[in-house]
């Protein structure tokens, strides 16, 4: 499902009035429509609701709800933000409409909170998608009290003070308990911090033509977006048929990550998959790994791969490897970078990217531009840190646009890990993704991941798709482990054997719902 900002849904709303000649008002008649009958669906038990109404076309759509909440015989107090005679437009004839049917409405003040009774549902339809500035004053102390109030609230298509593009806070925000978004989710509800503020989102159709939505480049992964990229396993295939991957990893201390990367790709659906490790530690991976195959690669005095592991690993990517995955516990010397840099030139099947690879790419990240094949990097926040030369906090600031303009510079494909990961392409495309708990902060779990993404490399899906199908199965592994567990003490290992049932899920998912699209 596509993504809109506040300026594409602008954008939508301008077309489909101007060029499609859908008269406003009719979209706001839906929009009111649509989120009534969700308010009503939601909240069976609600017999009493109190509408929020700003003074912009987003307390027109509260106009609209109250009507039809009326009608469906609700007892409804529209408490309206602004002075009634500063309303214009299709809000005016709204509140217009409203005020005919002898609807109770309540003009608030500084002193008019004090005549609120309670409800049993909040409507929040004072602020739109088209703030940019910090709410202040009367609207503040209007937001703070609705969020000090008991009752559920439901956001009219955003919370009210949420910015619509980067998900922060404008200062007061409300905190609603489901959000009902009109045309398209917007951005900043789909990422955090703005998803724990929206709470559940439906997306109701008003109507505006779907063909206006083509050219978005920013798109929110459900299962309806991954399901298709299934690999189908044909009758009459074998262990050749699902390609072979070569998973780089490993030095002293840190030959779990080989491991579970391997458990990665092989639970995804890996024909066959090779460990390729410092020779020192071959005999150890040997006991870790049953279904992997290893290879002990020649490695330098400290036990870690370098250029003298080069010609070697060449040979055996040479050898039927369909995809590599490399960089999980490699270490950072200088010698490590030296052989990552020549790999990364050499290699002629896809690469992907991960961990101490990462450290050590951020050191001159242009070697991306020298690759033969495509690349895909999977960092933490910490992690593209160290690729952007910035801070953490920075990257947090700007998730969307840092992965972006990284992807479109140094033409790889990248994984921003963390809640709500984000995968973008050098095309210039943002996925997020829906998928993923809490109980996922646990060490190796990027390992997994890796394999994981990896392993649909190896199997013939394009970077873009690998990308998504592996995010979104990895951390909907994530979700039925915490649904059947808890999220306390899940471990990699969990995720890892999970991902079949995860795939076979992807379908069927409604059952493990992140964001309730409808």
């Amino acid at each position: 499902m596509k993504i809109a900002t506040r300026e594409i849904i602008r954008e939508i709303d301008r077309l489909a009035i101007e060029k499609y000649g859908i008269p406003s008002i009719v979209l706001m008649e839906n929009a009111g429509r649509a989120a009534a009958d969700v308010l009503v669906k939601e909240f069976p038990y609600a017999n009493r609701a109190a509408v929020f109404a700003g003074s912009g076309n987003n307390g027109g759509d509260g106009f609209v709800i109250a009507r039809h909440l009326i009608g469906q015989g609700l007892k409804i107090t529209t408490y309206i933000a602004s002075d009634i005679r500063k309303y214009k437009g299709d809000a005016l004839i709204n509140l217009n409409a409203l005020i005919k049917m002898g609807a109770k409405i309540v003009e608030l003040n500084d002193n008019g909170l004090r005549k609120y009774r309670r409800a049993d549902v909040i409507v929040d339809a004072l602020l739109g998608t088209g703030i940019d500035r910090k709410i202040t004053g009367f609207y503040q102390r209007i937001i703070e009290f609705i969020n000090a109030r008991e009752e559920p609230c439901l956001a009219v298509d955003i919370p009210s003070g949420l910015d619509s593009n980067t998900g922060f806070p404008l200062g007061s925000t409300i905190v609603a308990d489901l959000t009902v978004t009109f045309v398209l989710p917007k951005l900043g509800t789909s990422i955090y911090p703005g998803a724990e503020f929206a709470g559940d989102i439906y997306v109701a159709d008003i109507t505006t033509p779907k063909l206006l939505e083509a050219n978005i480049k920013y798109e929110l992964l459900t299962n309806k977006e991954v399901r298709d990229l299934l690999i189908p396993r044909r009758p009459d295939s074998h262990k050749g048929t699902y390609g072979h991957l070569l998973i780089l990893a490993g030095s002293t201390g840190k030959s779990g990550a080989a491991t579970l990367a391997a458990m990665g790709a092989y639970r995804v659906g890996s024909g066959l998959v090779t460990v390729g490790v410092p020779e020192s530690l071959n005999a150890i991976m040997e006991e870790k790994t049953t279904e992997a195959m290893t290879e002990p690669i020649p490695e330098t005095k400290q036990h870690t791969f370098g250029s003298v592991s080069l010609l070697r690993v060449l040979e055996i990517l040479s050898d039927g490897k369909t995809a590599l995955t490399i960089g999980p516990g490699i270490s950072t010397t200088d010698d490590a970078l030296e052989f990552l840099y020549e790999i990364i030139r050499q290699c002629e099947v896809p690469i992907l990217i991960d961990a101490d690879g990462i450290t050590l790419v951020a050191k001159e990240p242009k070697i991306l531009r020298e690759a033969k094949a495509p690349v895909v990097l999977t960092p933490h926040p910490g992690e593209m840190s160290r690729l952007m030369g910035i801070s953490t906090e920075e990257v947090q600031k700007d998730r969307i646009g840092l992965s972006i303009d990284f992807s479109k510079r140094f033409n790889s494909y990248l994984i921003l890990k963390g809640a709500r990961s984000l995968i973008s392409t050098p095309e210039g495309n943002i996925y997020v993704n829906t998928t993923g708990n809490a109980g996922m902060a646990s060490g190796g779990m990027g390992d997994v991941l890796s394999g994981a993404v990896g392993g649909f490399l190896a199997q013939g899906l394009d970077p873009s798709n690998a990308c998504r199908l592996g995010v979104f199965a990895h951390g909907l592994a994530g979700d039925i482990v915490a649904n059947q567990l808890g999220k306390v003490g899940i471990i990699a290992r969990d995720v890892a054997d999970t991902l079949p049932k995860s795939l076979n899920e992807i379908p069927s998912m409604d059952k493990y719902p992140v964001t309730r699209i409808r």
